[in-house]
């Protein structure tokens, strides 16, 4: 009992420590929660841009309809700044599926990303295969020409049985207070994943080759989700020179399971598929971030941010045009109060976060640090995650001038607390910093770590980034890249909570007297 009150008296005396301007942060309330212009950014991405996939022409009206409204608000050094190399563009207009016979429907399905269209209606025999290996392909030949290939086994209904929509209860937010000790890495683990990943592409790429090459007119596969959802992704390539295979479609598991069945009876499944998409480049082309700013007094930054690209089957609004539009509306807050912050409050909305946080890794990596590739040719097979380090971190000009980078993407649920990444010297300053805002919901700061998302680009290499704790909403269970990511599914009270959070975080990181403070890099 005595060392958790010491503990907890030294943590009150660090808060006690760290200045907070009420002043500003009720200044800053009233602005979010009064004037808000949050969900106007928000409608007009989901619903006048709509799906923003990386190096689409939606991607491109969406970095240039930022930089037009970021700079109306008078923020400064507005611009996109260029990734190298990401690959080709693609969209699609429309796609439908019909079931001709043994009975007559229309079937639920959105084309795979980067997958070409059909060049008009086609119609064919539908056909199931099982293909797991290389070796797999060998049983198909000569079977294929002309027919849809049905590329998903069956996969049996599972009923819900929580509520799809969910908020942190006080159990939920104690529980994430909690660390697990990770147990120690096992490099064969590691080494079996990175051999996995290359395996599945190579048979992708196998596979994409094989159905050209056979004839297939197009392919299926069911959905992630049931319910109707479709959840999707990407297939083919996005890059250039690469094999993209046969039209590919993703199909609600409600209208494809039926397929395997009819199958199984020895009936004949006939389908008509028509899906209007297209690559909108031939050749690898780069990438854009976009970038703008509110300049400090000094040479340090703070750096907020959320990744505007998305996928394409719904309107990319929980993933992630909330996070987009909270940091556009704190961005707008701040300067719509004249802010004199002693380091410069820069915001990046990322590209090519959904195919491995590809834009605020490039970006990171020109500006502040990156870790040297391996000279290893099957090194370079693997996405980044996975390779080798080829030597120590090498350090760039504005390494030490970076404070803090500050994410939101985990739908639009608002904000319940901050994840610390492990950073136990910024945990007391972040507690006073929410302070103000417990009365909204926002009460806690875990010690753990979260991934996936753009702050890791920072934190792998010993800048602070940071993920804010949000509630789930529906995000997992309905939205989370599928066609259900909609305006519909977010919530306005909710998109406001966090604008202002993170204003009052972006101000407090500018204006503090010191940086904040940096965890030990890893540098194994």
């Amino acid at each position: 009992m005595l060392c958790v009150g010491l503990a907890a008296a030294v943590q009150v005396q660090a808060q006690s420590r760290e200045s907070v301007d009420l002043d500003m942060v009720s200044r800053i309330r009233q602005e979010a929660f009064h004037r808000s212009q949050v969900m106007a950014t928000f409608g007009h991405l989901t619903e006048q841009i709509g799906p923003r996939l990386t190096n689409s022409p939606n991607m491109a009206k969406a970095n240039a309809w930022t930089r037009e409204q970021m700079t109306a608000w008078g923020l400064s050094n507005v611009h996109d700044e260029a990734f190298d190399d990401f690959g080709r563009g693609w969209l699609y207009r429309s796609a439908s599926v019909d079931l001709l016979g043994p009975r007559q429907l229309s079937l639920h399905a959105v084309p795979k990303a980067w997958t070409p269209g059909t060049q008009g209606a086609v119609e064919g025999e539908a056909i199931a295969v099982v293909i797991k290996t290389k070796a797999d392909l060998d049983k198909y030949k000569g079977k294929l020409k002309g027919k849809v290939v049905l590329l998903s086994e069956f996969r049996e209904y599972k009923a819900g049985t929580e509520a799809d929509s969910k908020r942190y209860d006080d159990a939920g937010l104690t529980a994430l207070l909690d660390y697990a000790v990770p147990k120690d890495a096992n490099p064969a683990d590691r080494k079996k994943r990175a051999s996995e990943y290359v395996q599945r592409q190579e048979l992708s790429q196998a596979l994409n080759k094989f159905l050209v090459e056979e004839g297939a007119i197009a392919a299926l596969s069911i959905s992630g989700w049931d319910n109707g959802i479709i959840r999707v992704g990407g297939g083919g390539s996005r890059r250039a020179g690469e094999p993209v295979g046969v039209p590919e479609l993703a199909v609600a598991a409600e209208h494809y399971n039926p397929l395997l069945r009819s199958l199984e009876r020895g009936e004949k499944v006939n389908l008509r598929i028509n899906v209007d998409a297209q690559f909108t480049s031939e050749t690898n082309d780069p990438g854009y971030n976009t970038i703008a700013e509110i300049p400090g007094s000094g040479n340090e930054v703070v750096i907020i941010g959320a990744h505007m690209d998305s996928w394409h089957a719904g309107t990319g609004a929980a993933d992630n045009a909330a996070g987009v539009a909270v940091m556009m509306e704190a961005m707008r807050i701040l300067k719509t109060l004249g802010v004199k912050p002693r380091r410069t409050i820069r915001i990046a909305l990322w590209s090519g976060e959904e195919q491995g946080l590809i834009g605020s890794g490039a970006y990171v990596a020109k500006h502040l640090a990156e870790y040297p590739e391996s000279t290893d040719p099957e090194q370079k097979k693997l996405p980044k995650g996975f390779q080798e380090r080829g030597g120590p971190l090498q350090k760039k000009r504005d390494y030490d001038k970076v404070s803090a980078y500050f994410n939101l993407d985990n739908g639009s649920g608002k904000i319940r607390g901050i994840y610390a990444q492990e950073n136990l010297a910024a945990m007391p300053i972040f507690e006073a910093w929410l302070k103000p805002f417990n009365d909204v919901g926002a009460t806690i700061v875990t010690p753990r770590n979260t991934s996936s998302t753009d702050h890791i680009s920072f934190d792998r290499i010993g800048v602070p980034g940071f993920q804010f704790v949000q509630d789930g909403l529906d995000y997992g269970t309905n939205v989370h890249h599928s066609d259900l990511d909609t305006f519909d599914h977010a919530s306005a009270e909710d998109l406001k909570q966090a604008s202002a959070i993170i204003a009052a975080f972006a101000y407090h990181a500018a204006t503090r007297e010191q940086k904040l403070p940096r965890k030990p890099l890893l540098e194994n």
